[in-house]
């Protein structure tokens, strides 16, 4: 029977096993099965680091039987069967229930292949009813009677171990990819010949035969480099595709004014622009004068002026006759944002442009005229939370949509905002969290990447530590004798907790995936309870700040701290962007383990603002070593955010790097990896931009349009459109 990487498992495999796999991995085609590439590969004459295997997971073993004993039960009928596996180091049992049948298979010496999940059964390794593969039964090889070079071909024979299930095994998938392999017509690759030579790779047909069913190492390493570069140039197309696609739109061009509000702003500035801010103005300002929509993405390290940036660009708008929109993740950054902005402004700038806020916390007055304002173009600038895309706001003439920490937001409520606009609006997406190059390069590569890695003159310092609680329980009392020392200075302090109370977690700030702390999260009630106990702390001006605060409670506390008029505050993660308070000095992170390397990074930018030093103290009780310390250790040691951003991604899973799906998760990408991949992704990247200079719709090249369909499904390819 012969098919294709399109044709449907069940023709294959069968119905019953086809809904397994579909059931087990997702798979419903060929392609989907022959992308599921083994994780390792084993040789008959090389057993598995057996001290090594994770507890309660699926496993896949090679062992030898080293001790085989059957016994009656004592409790109940029936007999048990014990076997001993090794790897001559460490030992497994296994433990088989009234299957006597199994002595005369699993004999001392014999070794195969042991499937199921590991646990620890008194304070041993164990895995109970295991599925298994004795090596005679995986070729027509006896594994006796052999000359020494047949012995050795056969000890190094590789066998591939793929990741499996608890119902479907390592082996019932390398069976299932034998009928695949042989059901398939010669394939067309996706990849050009000219690209393919270039690059050394081998053709895509000869790639699944190598990597599945590879004769010597070299065989499987050279498949990994072809399908790594197939992932990136499948990838890399679709990207600039996109690109080709957003660049056919048409756009309202916003030309610079030489004497317009822009420049009137200009010349007020009390300070000059940083060389990075010049040069990210400019790159925005010529796309805004352009008929095509902006599509560009802005990062830069926390404090390094991407907000002045981003209203000089909102200001080129408003001169050409449009209103700019600037889209915030809470309301507390909005607010930040509205009272920033006015004071940048100067109250005459800010009478004519009416900067209007518009948040779901407004009463219905409020919230009635800010709509008014923004309908009929008296609000040039108008700055808001999620209440912006609501399905009743409309807006005079949309030119400008900035989204301010945009990987807060869905792709779905960024395209709803820029919809609004009567023509496709500009848009400009800031964020504060570095974002690795090839990461960038991958998940926004149909996007203009402008960077702010220079920080203005006079911001100070700011000192790192990490407060270990495991190895030193009484380092806390120094913690809040230092917060005490610094609010005597004349200076503020943050405290952040995890929690707001034993029960409510804040919204984004939970343990990372690689280990769930068991002590309860340190929360704003508790601490804010324990205050009058604190010798240190008595006598200070201290309020809490949390998501489940009103508006105006979060605007009050905020707007009291700035003013001076309170010392410490205890809040949650509401305080990680925008809030730029210059007196606070101090940062205090309880149980930072329980945050993300971009939190803390985030959070520890809201210090430091003025003219005195800034400290950040990481609290944590996470064991030195472990997953969680290694990871606050990593932000104590640095404060450069795209350094940062670079060791964030190589501790944790990448996740679904081309869709919704946040890090963590499993990933989309099948071999390659962002961070170790750079050179093949620039690589795929400029044969893809041949290719598409030749051919932008790919009609001579049908083999990689199919892949390009079949790598990204509808909801990726809108994430791609709107994105």
């Amino acid at each position: 029977m012969a098919g294709t990487l399109d044709t449907k498992l069940d023709g294959v495999l069968g119905g019953k096993t086809a809904t397994a796999y579909k059931r087990a991995f997702a798979m419903e085609t060929v392609g989907d099965l022959l992308s599921h590439y083994p994780r390792r590969y084993a040789r008959r004459g090389e057993l598995t680091a057996l001290d090594e295997l994770p507890m309660d997971e699926e496993v896949t073993i090679v062992g030898e039987v080293r001790s085989a004993t059957e016994r009656k039960m004592q409790s109940r009928k029936g007999s048990l069967f014990e076997v001993s596996i090794s790897d001559g180091k460490g030992f497994v049992s296994l433990t088989f229930f009234n299957q006597s049948w199994r002595v005369k298979e699993l004999r001392v010496g014999v070794r195969g292949i042991f499937s199921g999940k590991i646990s620890r059964y008194k304070g041993n390794a164990q895995l109970a009813h295991p599925d298994y593969r004795l090596f005679g039964e995986l070729d027509t090889v006896p594994d006796h009677d052999l000359d020494d070079a047949a012995a050795k071909a056969f000890a190094n024979q590789l066998i591939p171990i793929y990741p499996a299930t608890g119902s479907i095994t390592s082996w019932q998938i390398q069976d299932a990819v034998a009928l695949a392999l042989a059901s398939l017509d010669p394939l067309d690759d996706p990849v050009p010949p000219e690209i393919r030579e270039e690059y050394a790779l081998i053709h895509q047909g000869a790639a699944l035969e190598l990597i599945h069913r590879p004769k010597r190492a070299s065989d499987f390493l050279q498949a990994r480099e072809t399908f790594k570069f197939h992932e990136a140039f499948v990838l890399q197309t679709a990207l600039l595709e996109q690109r080709i696609v957003s660049r056919a739109t048409a756009a309202t061009p916003r030309p610079d004014a030489q004497d317009g509000y822009r420049a009137q702003f200009d010349s007020a500035l009390p300070f000059d622009l940083t060389k990075d801010q010049e040069v990210v103005g400019e790159e925005i300002a010529r796309d805004l004068e352009q008929p095509i929509p902006m599509n560009r993405l802005l990062q830069g390290e926390v404090g390094s002026g991407k907000t002045l940036v981003a209203l000089r660009a909102m200001l080129q708008v408003i001169d050409a006759g449009g209103q700019a929109a600037l889209l915030a993740p809470t309301e507390v950054l909005a607010s930040q944002h509205l009272r920033s902005i006015a004071k940048s402004l100067g109250p005459d700038l800010s009478a004519r442009l009416m900067p209007t806020l518009l948040t779901g916390q407004l009463s219905v007055a409020e919230r009635r005229k800010a709509m008014l304002r923004i309908v009929s173009g008296q609000a040039r600038i108008v700055i808001g939370t999620h209440a912006l895309i609501g399905d009743k706001v409309e807006f005079f003439d949309l030119g400008l949509v900035v989204v301010d920490e945009q990987h807060r937001f869905g792709v779905e409520q960024r395209e709803a905002l820029r919809q609004k606009g009567h023509t496709p609006p500009h848009v400009l997406v800031m964020t504060a969290t570095p974002i690795p190059r090839t990461v960038a390069m991958t998940v926004f590569g149909d996007l203009d990447i402008s960077t702010i890695t220079e920080l203005p003159l006079g911001r100070s310092a700011i000192e790192s530590f990490v407060v270990g609680l495991t190895e030193t329980p009484t380092m806390i009392h120094r913690v809040w004798k230092r917060a005490a020392e610094e609010v005597a200075k004349g200076h503020q302090v943050f405290v952040v907790c995890p929690a707001i109370d034993a029960k409510h977690p804040e919204q984004g700030a939970s343990p990372e995936q690689d280990e769930v702390p068991q002590r309860p999260a340190a929360s704003v009630e508790v601490i804010m309870g324990a205050m009058p106990t604190i010798d240190q702390l008595k006598g200070l001006r201290i309020a809490a700040l949390h998501g489940r605060m009103t508006s105006d409670e979060k605007d009050s506390v905020m707007q009291a701290f700035a003013a001076g008029s309170l010392d410490l505050i205890i809040a949650t993660t509401v305080i990680e962007v925008g809030v730029d308070v210059p007196n606070a000095s101090t940062m205090i992170i309880l149980d930072a383990d329980r945050f993300g390397v971009s939190q803390l990074h985030q959070l520890r930018g809201r210090v430091g603002r003025g003219k005195a030093a800034g400290i950040c103290l990481f609290v944590t009780f996470a064991e030195v070593d472990s997953p969680a310390r290694v990871r606050v250790d990593a932000v104590a040691g640095t404060s450069d955010g795209f350094a940062l951003a670079e060791i964030d991604l190589e501790l944790r899973r990448e996740g679904d790097v081309l869709g919704a799906v946040q890090s963590g998760g499993r990933s989309s990408l099948r071999l390659l990896r962002v961070v170790a991949d750079a050179d093949v992704i620039q690589q795929a990247r400029a044969a893809a931009g041949q290719v598409l200079d030749g051919d932008p719709i790919l009609a001579g090249h049908p083999a990689l349009r199919a892949a390009i369909s079949r790598r990204l499904d509808e909801s990726t390819r809108e994430y791609l459109a709107k994105n």
